[in-house]
């Protein structure tokens, strides 16, 4: 099987619809990946790096509410900034992550535990990863599945 960014490429080359990332815990990897298929700069905006969480609030426009209701790490911190960048960007879709790369952690999420989002047409949808090895490896692995995530999502979009 061909990796999530190619097959990202593929989905949306040529097609006029765009997509721009907020990330977290994965550090700019998901960009890293997307940007390197030639032709990215065809369909990829752009991306957040937002790892302060006074970033996530003034950048992306997460409610500090939310992250001291749910935590940094949560289901609503991931889908508020793929909201929030896919808004700032004005992307059809975006991707983001936020989470605990290593062995920190807090009272609502473990380490080693990653939230996605991905928001677009039919709305914002997040998903729990869980991954225990080491912090590079964890980034690594979250920005892979975060694509493989994406991609889903917009095969799911565009067959309607």
């Amino acid at each position: 099987m061909q990796k999530a960014e190619i097959r990202i490429k593929k989905l949306l080359h040529g097609t006029g619809l765009k997509l721009s990332a907020a990330e977290s815990c994965t550090g700019g990897m998901i960009s890293h990946l997307i940007t390197t298929v030639p032709g990215s700069s065809n369909y990829y905006l752009g991306s957040v790096t937002s790892y302060d969480p006074r970033m996530k609030q003034e950048l992306l426009g997460v409610a500090a509410e939310t992250i001291e209701k749910f935590g940094i790490v949560s289901s609503q911190v991931a889908a508020s900034m793929a909201q929030g960048v896919r808004r700032l960007t004005g992307a059809d879709f975006s991707v983001a992550t936020t989470g605990w790369a290593d062995a920190y952690g807090d009272e609502h999420e473990p380490a080693g535990t990653c939230w996605v989002a991905v928001d677009g047409p039919e709305g914002t949808k997040t998903f729990r990863l869980s991954n225990h090895e080491s912090r590079k490896a964890n980034i690594k692995a979250f920005a892979s599945s975060a694509l493989e995530i994406l991609t889903t999502y917009i095969e799911q979009n565009l067959n309607q």
